[in-house]
């Protein structure tokens, strides 16, 4: 029995001492890892992406921004959840309160604009045909697309009864394209509150952005994990017409052109918010980019997903997380490689 008992012991120690030296071996080749890729966050996440660490991104044109970048803008909001920036201002809605405020894009005041909103992913700010701007906001709890005019103050409802409408994007002739994350689609939507569906076969589409004539859509829930695009046209488009823009994206939100006309977009890596840019005629001339190809714009330490996304004209990029009550804000370099748009 005692000679059982001195050979279990000396198993079990041969045991305890393979765990210890196979989890000394892998703390060591992760900081080798890490330190073969320096502390440009760039290169670490070419590092750690799924499958073989690509070539870094050759177009890129600037450092990626850190959270030391980042200041807080001083202001009064619970609870933002969705923001654009409209001369001089930020509009975001509160999804704690159900209420859209106006923010001085530099002090930080302050002002309450209307109540009634629940919860907006995306706003989009016009200039109003009497006096002051228009603020159109698609309701994701409500399942409605509103508007709110400046005088008299009021928040109009255009259509009801969507499917949990997340992204909003204007169009030409003045309708507007919204993706509906319940119902995995973009539908168009006339002022009139008339409805057409446009494309199907996403899962859970966030972020939409028209681009002359192609729609980018961030297809959150898809295993593809891509910002995926199909062209303008008469007829609905299917899974089978959406081509991939960005693949390899994890929790693609928020997405807006720039004032240089390049895609930006947050999405996580990890638990870390980021947000990352691409030149869209690039990606669709070689079928496609890969995670590799995005230039890290902010390489954050803010919880994902980064629910607000917006650039003022000046290049200042302002963002929040979806359950934060902050809004950061850096300034981006300007003249970053401008994409020009055909005439």
């Amino acid at each position: 029995m005692y000679r059982n008992m001195r050979h279990s012991f000396f198993l079990g120690s041969i045991g305890i001492s393979l765990v210890l030296v196979i989890l000394v071996g892998s703390i060591l080749l992760s900081t080798h890892r890490a330190d073969a890729v320096g502390s440009n966050p760039y290169d670490f996440a070419l590092a750690w992406q799924d499958g073989p660490t690509p070539t870094p991104n050759a177009a890129a044109t600037m450092t990626p921004l850190l959270q030391s970048d980042l200041k807080i803008l001083s202001g009064n909001v619970q609870r933002p959840n969705g923001i654009t920036f409209y001369d001089g201002y930020l509009y975001t809605s509160c999804s704690g309160d159900f209420t859209v405020y106006r923010l001085n894009a530099t002090t930080g005041d302050t002002t309450t604009y209307i109540a009634g909103v629940q919860n907006t992913h995306t706003l989009y700010v016009e200039e109003g045909t009497t006096a002051g701007p228009v603020v159109w906001v698609a309701d994701f709890q409500r399942n409605a697309l509103s508007y709110i005019q400046t005088e008299p103050r009021a928040l109009e409802n255009v259509k009801q009864g969507l499917g949990s409408p997340w992204g909003l994007a204007p169009a030409e002739d003045g309708s507007f394209y919204v993706t509906q994350f319940a119902t995995d689609d973009v539908v168009n939507i006339k002022r009139d509150g008339t409805l057409n569906v446009v494309a199907t076969g996403f899962r859970n589409p966030t972020g939409i952005v028209v681009d002359g004539e192609y729609i980018y859509v961030g297809n959150n829930g898809s295993a593809r994990r891509a910002i995926e695009y199909f062209e303008l046209g008469g007829v609905p488009v299917g899974e089978q017409d959406l081509k991939p823009l960005v693949s390899g994206l994890q929790n693609v939100t928020t997405m807006v052109v720039g004032p240089d006309n390049w895609l930006y977009f947050a999405y996580s890596l990890g638990t870390r918010g980021i947000v990352g840019r691409v030149n869209p005629d690039t990606c669709r001339e070689k079928g496609g980019c890969i995670n590799a190809d995005v230039e890290i714009v902010l390489w954050s330490e803010l919880s994902a997903p980064l629910a607000g996304l917006t650039i003022a004209p000046d290049m200042r990029l302002f963002v929040h997380t979806m359950f934060g009550s902050e809004i950061y804000w850096t300034q981006l370099p300007e003249n970053l490689n401008p994409r020009t748009l055909p005439s």
